[in-house]
């Protein structure tokens, strides 16, 4: 008896340990992109950005993640996802001490950090599907992702100013990924080590049209969040808004975020609810860019408006993926896809936004833009939540015995 509860005693420490370790994975997942984003103007200067290059730096993230998505899994049949996820930090916490400390390393670095963010992006699913994780813990894990990238818009500029200039800012979100790193070796240290994977995966006519509508889903809402990120300071600047301010209310979309990403994924757990709440998401997005457009200079308002939906469509996209894949292995593979393809169309779309606005020189145009993703979002969302679970997993063959 005493055995026994020793054993679930251990148990619930390791998968505590675990999932505080994911948490902690997930902090890291945004401060590389809204760091910048809130330095825009004072990184151009500092490292000597051409117009076109600073563009790119706003975007280039995004489109490491649509070129990088298979990393994640690759990685994860090969050593493990938790091993993965150790790499995945330590080459976000190099590639964030790249861009400001080696010349020219700016671009380069920046590209190394979206790879990073994405391999561990894609995996972080299917890590809390081994887990077992329910609604409130992916729902914690995609509020750690907002909490990041209000940590990363909202301290970035202070620490610009209190250290001189935004290369020291920028490298010490270095930091925390190694103290993620660290929290993943010590669950490495309390599972045993991976087994190969026997199985491989395949993509079943009957689980395309899900696999593609859950894509659509992903691709839309990261598009949204990262255009808001990348250049709601610019816009608001272009407006008068100082920059720290600007920060600050870039940090105040992802603060307002933090309880409806918590919530959000509980909520999907409820399918009458969802009904009614998964395309809801994306009206008051559309509704909210409107407003934005209209040149209303209530701009808390709007930007927490922005961030509680725009934060809540993202936990619900999480908790959808996990949901929809039938195991493990699905979830990787479906995480991988839904994320590589949806953030290759988010780093064209937040660049696209960039362009318009180069283009007309105004923003009217990139907001239009924005508003029909929006309503084409609240459309493929009602979609999506009708939607089964799908197995993309095929055992290996077993060889047969030879006869005698």
């Amino acid at each position: 008896m005493s055995s026994r509860s020793e054993r679930r005693g251990s148990q619930f420490r390791d998968r505590a340990v675990g999932l505080g370790a994911a948490l902690l994975i997930g902090l890291n997942l945004r401060p590389a992109i809204t760091s910048v984003a809130a330095l825009l103007e004072p990184t151009r200067a500092a490292f000597d950005l051409a117009p076109v290059q600073l563009n790119l730096l706003a975007t280039l993230p995004v489109i490491a993640f649509g070129v990088s998505a298979p990393i994640g899994p690759l990685l994860a049949r090969r050593i493990g996802v938790t091993r993965a996820l150790i790499w995945a930090m330590v080459a976000l916490a190099g590639a964030l001490t790249l861009r400001v400390v080696v010349p020219g390393g700016m671009l380069p670095g920046t590209f190394l950090a979206g790879v990073s963010i994405m391999a561990a992006g894609t995996l972080l699913p299917q890590y809390l599907k081994s887990l077992r994780a329910g609604g409130l813990w992916i729902g914690l894990s995609s509020m750690s992702f907002s909490a990041g990238a209000a940590l990363g818009a909202g301290l970035t500029v202070p620490l610009s100013r209190a250290t001189g200039g935004p290369a020291v800012a920028l490298g010490l979100w270095a930091v925390p990924a190694l103290i993620a790193a660290g929290a993943m070796v010590a669950v490495a240290m309390r599972t045993d080590a991976p087994s190969p994977s026997s199985s491989r995966m395949t993509l079943p006519r009957s689980a395309r049209s899900t696999v593609a509508l859950i894509t659509a889903m992903f691709g839309l809402q990261a598009m949204l969040f990262f255009a808001v990120a990348s250049w709601l300071p610019r816009i608001l600047g272009d407006r008068g808004v100082d920059a720290q301010t600007a920060g600050w209310l870039l940090a105040l979309t992802s603060i307002a975020g933090l309880v409806p990403t918590l919530i959000a994924p509980i909520l999907a757990r409820r399918r009458r609810v969802l009904r009614l709440f998964g395309p809801g998401l994306g009206i008051v997005m559309l509704a909210a860019f409107i407003w934005l457009a209209s040149g209303d200079e209530s701009y808390i308002a709007i930007t927490v408006v922005l961030g509680a939906v725009q934060s809540a469509t993202f936990g619900l996209s999480l908790a959808l993926i996990v949901m929809l894949a039938a195991n493990e292995a699905s979830a990787g593979l479906l995480s991988a896809v839904a994320q590589g393809v949806g953030y290759a169309f988010a780093g064209a779309g937040s660049l696209l936004v960039g362009v318009l606005h180069d283009l007309t020189a105004g923003w009217t145009a990139s907001l239009v833009f924005m508003i029909v993703c929006a309503a084409a979002l609240a459309v493929v969302v009602g979609f999506v939540i009708r939607c089964r679970p799908v197995d993309l997993q095929v055992p290996a063959e077993v060889p047969a015995l030879p006869r005698t």
